[in-house]
């Protein structure tokens, strides 16, 4: 069991690290189906927990890591997060002993350092955190208080695994090997080595010859140089022709033809698919929700007015039943018997057309693979061709080197007199001290200008601050608060009374403000209330509607359900299903075929890739030696 634990927390690490690596969600068919049904459920609750409560549990983690950076490694992440998911939302579940033997095959000493770090922080800060992202009554009655629940038993667990760590060390240093005295024991004495032979005389290294004798014309380093290229090139584009396949022998089709032919299918099955009209079921995360969507006051009134139009139209059928009026339902019942006798005549004669058109298709695929077969015998006559060429290419290419050797030994011949070419470096270098002299001087004006202008724009702001400086200040002469003007005018005050005089009449505002806000929020109250007593009718309505909408779609499944099975019990359409399963496995009999001659032909290519390659090193070794030859010759 232990083992089956271990294998399922390795597959969903790999999971979540790829999740973390690209960000998208894994694909859920890598589940492991060699694993009995609760082992397997048990897996993709794990992996989809971590990914939607990602955000939570990185909370813990994160500060996991940051205290115990020195050894821990970011391959162990994605254990760490399982097992705080597990404590967090599924311990109820697995129980104690299960946690235990989880715990127990992820490492004993990682685990004891993290359930102890989780517990010790639980109601500290780990809790503010979680409330953060979730409602903190939700933080404390269901996630904080069954945590503090199984404190005891966690405790228990935790002795353990101490326990269990310092017996593997104790064991370790038992392990370790501890140095055995040895008994000193005299031996006889080496015989004295030989003398080493006396070191032979060397002949004197002669001065190498001056630079200044002979210097290499540059041009043959440049010929090497632009060889050199050339030889790379040519070896890069021969082995890209070598991998790349040519676009005559290439079957496959282009990117825009694939997107035309997956469009036209899905047309025809949707088309074909008689059962398509049916709306799917809502996920069970939104349909086990029984929480109200929240309206707002128009959305309400909307409703409430919807609800009494239906009711006051229920209201005028019965009336007009009770005063005689006729009742629809024998012409519906008939409608809808007509139209099942209908539907179990076409579904039929649909599903056979569906059948033909899906063995008209594995044809059209089977005579596809046909042609592919002939394009790739063309392809390789191609590649024969392209053989013979590359061969006529390196023959000429012998000679071109056999040329270019000529021209070499004719550029040497011609670059016999020194002296000449060395006067004439010697103008050169004085051509360009001249041009770099010129250019310094240039610069150095430049920037004598550019400094006397900084100068002159720094004399000019010295010049404002002194004009500033210069101008006369205006003193301010103080007075009193409590004293008037004295302008003899009517009402005059002083700057202490005015100011009473305002805060009074702020205040006197800020209480009639007051009042009426507790006049708006006694009406909105009001208002609240009787919303509520609407919604609660409009609840009431939606209920019954959504009951009578569940007895409907029941009929229609059962009806659904009975003309599937007229179809799935015609003759033909059983003869027709029979003909489509053997052209598939005609079909797949050909890839196979095909398969196998594309490797066998994969190891003749990259076979004769190999022997073409070690040809053409061989022929340029041989070239490369003679040069050499001629060269030292010459």
């Amino acid at each position: 069991m232990a083992q089956s634990y271990g294998s399922l927390i390795e597959e969903a690490c790999e999971l979540l690290d790829k999740f973390r690596a690209d960000r998208r969600y894994p694909d859920v068919l890598q589940d492991p189906r060699n694993v009995d049904e609760p082992l397997r459920k048990l897996f993709l609750d794990v992996v989809s927990g971590c990914i939607e409560h990602k955000t939570m549990l990185d909370v813990v983690i994160n500060a996991f890591y940051k205290q115990n950076r020195k050894w821990l490694s970011k391959s162990d992440h994605s254990q760490f997060v399982i097992v705080c998911y597990f404590l967090t939302f599924a311990l109820d579940e697995l129980g104690l002993q299960q946690f235990g033997s989880i715990v127990e095959c992820l490492g004993v000493q990682k685990m004891h350092s993290f359930l102890i770090f989780f517990f010790s922080n639980l109601t500290s800060w780990i809790q503010e955190e979680w409330s953060s992202f979730y409602d903190a009554d939700f933080v404390d009655k269901q996630l904080i208080a069954p945590l503090l629940g199984w404190r005891p038993e966690i405790n228990i667990l935790i002795d353990q695994l101490s326990a269990k760590k310092s017996h593997r060390s104790q064991i370790n240093k038992a392990k370790l090997k501890t140095t055995q005295h040895q008994e000193f024991t005299l031996t006889k004495p080496k015989p004295r080595p030989l003398p080493p032979p006396e070191p032979t005389p060397q002949q004197e290294k002669h001065k190498p010859v001056p630079k200044s004798t002979y210097t290499a014309p540059k041009e043959v380093q440049i010929i090497e140089e632009i060889k050199e290229k050339n030889r790379q090139k040519a070896e890069d584009r021969h082995y890209e022709a070598q991998r790349k396949q040519f676009r005559c022998g290439n079957p496959e089709k282009s990117e825009h033809t694939k997107k035309v032919i997956a469009q036209i299918e899905q047309d025809l099955d949707s088309k074909l698919k008689f059962n398509s009209f049916h709306s799917t079921k809502l996920p069970p995360s939104i349909k086990d929700n029984s929480c109200s969507v929240q309206l707002n006051n128009a959305a309400i009134l909307r409703r409430e007015a919807l609800t009494e139009h239906q009711m006051e139209e229920e209201l005028q059928r019965i009336e007009q039943l009770l005063q005689g009026a006729r009742e629809p339902s024998a012409f519906l019942q008939w409608q809808r018997e007509m139209l099942k006798r209908d539907c179990q005549e076409k579904l039929p004669m649909i599903e056979r057309r569906r059948l033909e058109a899906r063995i008209g298709g594995e044809e059209v695929a089977l005579i596809r693979q046909r042609i592919i077969e002939q394009n790739q015998k063309a392809a390789q006559l191609k590649k024969e061709e392209t053989a013979q060429l590359m061969q006529k290419y390196a023959e000429k290419r012998m000679q071109e080197e056999k040329e270019l050797r000529d021209l070499v030994k004719q550029v040497a011949e011609g670059h016999k007199n020194p002296k000449a070419a060395k006067e004439k470096i010697q103008k050169l270098k004085q051509n360009i001290v001249k041009e770099v002299s010129e250019q310094s001087q240039e610069l150095l004006r430049q920037a004598l200008e550019e400094l006397q202008e900084e100068l002159c724009r720094k004399y000019q702001i010295i010049r404002e601050i002194h004009s500033i400086e210069s101008l006369p200040r205006i003193r301010l002469h103080n007075f009193s608060d409590t004293e008037a003007a004295g302008h003899e005018l009517l009402g005059e005050m002083s700057l202490a009374e005015l100011k009473e005089r305002l805060a009074l009449l702020k205040q006197s505002e800020r209480a009639e403000r007051e009042e009426r806000r507790g006049h708006i929020l006694e009406e909105k109250q009001r208002k609240k209330q009787e919303m509520l007593e609407k919604l609660d009718t409009i609840e009431l309505h939606r209920r019954v509607l959504a009951k009578a909408t569940a007895n409907r779609k029941e009929e229609k499944k059962a009806e659904q359900e009975f003309l599937q099975q007229v179809v799935a019990e015609d003759e033909t359409v059983l003869a027709l299903r029979k003909k489509l399963e053997e052209k598939k496995q005609e079909r797949k009999r050909l890839k196979l075929r095909e398969r196998s001659k594309t490797c066998k032909q994969t190891r003749v290519e990259t076979g004769t890739k190999e022997r073409l390659k070690v040809q053409s090193w061989e022929e340029l070794e041989q070239s490369l030696a003679r040069y050499i030859q001629d060269d030292s010759s010459s």
